[in-house]
């Protein structure tokens, strides 16, 4: 109890405390919270375990020092660092963001994440903070998503085969204009456009991780055929499919 005449300050308390660590230790029994540190320079400093086995890394050692470019596909990396940029640029926090994430068994899955301005002394922002959770078990704020959650985890099972925004919307009880309005609020893109987006992430994968031909990846992510998975690929990353993989592909490299 504070003594009479005296306001409490809590952040008094953090102050005397003489074992930092202690505190960061807890990261570790985190198992299904996704907390991450960056540094200025967008390079992770802290995680907790669910946020380093979500990137396919075997220890936090592995992750430390690395950017979102060395886990994610180009197309989804430059988006998570200009969210970055625009926290530690404004200074203010961005709360409950819908991102698309890809874990390390390539799945793409929705996530809420919120990112908050790391201060020095001084007041200078010198990095973030940040939770992703898991849009469909996030409590309060994504109830609003649970709604679509039957067409996305469709898409997410079946993006490899023919799938009509009609039946999306049937699995939803709404209707084609209902969904499309949904998504565009909830998301800030359509249906059509979150298909294509998990169709994208997965042939990405596909290409740095597999020496498959071109036409079998078309195929298997669900496009029409390869002339038509060459000419979307290229026109959201900058460049063609081959090109990608001669730069993302470890594989591909001691394959040549």
């Amino acid at each position: 109890m504070a003594a009479a005449g005296t306001e409490w300050d809590p952040r008094a308390f953090f102050r005397r405390v003489g074992d930092g660590g202690a505190l960061g230790a807890l990261f570790e029994h985190l198992p299904d919270v996704y907390l991450f540190v960056k540094d200025a320079a967008h390079r992770f400093t802290m995680m907790s375990p669910a946020t380093w086995r979500l990137h396919g890394c075997s220890s936090e050692a592995e992750m430390l020092g690395k950017t979102d470019a060395d886990f994610h596909p180009p197309v989804m990396a430059r988006q998570y660092v200009e969210e970055d940029r625009r926290v530690m640029s404004t200074g203010r926090p961005l709360v409950d963001q819908v991102w698309l994430v890809t874990g390390a068994d390539d799945v793409p899955r929705w996530f809420l994440s919120t990112k908050v301005p790391l201060r020095d002394r001084s007041g200078r922002v010198i990095g973030l903070a940040g939770v992703m959770r898991p849009y469909a078990a996030a409590g309060r704020a994504p109830r609003e998503y649970h709604r679509l959650l039957p067409a996305i985890e469709h898409v997410l099972a079946h993006f490899g085969d023919p799938v009509r925004i009609a039946d999306l919307a049937r699995l939803t009880r709404l209707s084609v204009s209902q969904l499309q309005r949904e998504f565009m609020r909830l998301f800030g893109m359509s249906p059509r456009d979150y298909l294509f987006q998990v169709r994208l992430q997965a042939a990405c994968r596909l290409l740095e991780s597999t020496l498959h031909p071109l036409g079998q990846i078309a195929l298997d992510c669900g496009f029409y055929d390869q002339s038509h998975f060459v000419k979307r690929f290229a026109a959201a990353t900058g460049v063609r499919p081959l090109e990608y993989r001669r730069r993302f592909s470890a594989r591909a490299g001691r394959a040549r």
